[in-house]
């Protein structure tokens, strides 16, 4: 039993999840690899946009994954932590712009 609910160690087990629907996985995957290879933007530049949604998604697997990508394909910490101010900037300017959504609620109420 894990101390957590993200165990480190489950991240190695990503590729079980396509036991039970095998060719949904295949395509899954060539659609994966297919995304993540050099085209207009570089891998690393990839692995930089991946790394930013992981956090804004909060998912420890992603994070583990793409921190290690990064790093693997050049990008120091530095560049990582813009990366990840991004993807905080962007999430909170969402947050502030459904308050527009809160401010209609209210003035269709006249408060």
């Amino acid at each position: 039993m894990s101390d957590t609910y993200y165990a480190p160690a489950d991240l190695a087990k990503f590729g079980d999840v396509g036991k039970h629907a095998s060719e949904l996985w295949e395509k899954y995957m060539a659609y994966y690899g297919a995304v993540f290879a050099d085209g207009a933007l570089t891998a690393r530049e990839k692995a930089l946009i991946a790394l930013a949604v992981a956090h804004a998604v909060q998912c420890p697997y992603c994070i583990d994954s793409y921190t290690n990508a990064c790093l693997e394909k050049g990008s120091d910490l530095e560049q990582m932590t813009e990366a990840i101010h991004v993807a905080n900037a962007i999430r909170g300017g969402a947050t502030l712009a459904h308050g527009i959504q809160m401010n209609n609620i209210a003035d269709d109420l006249e408060f």
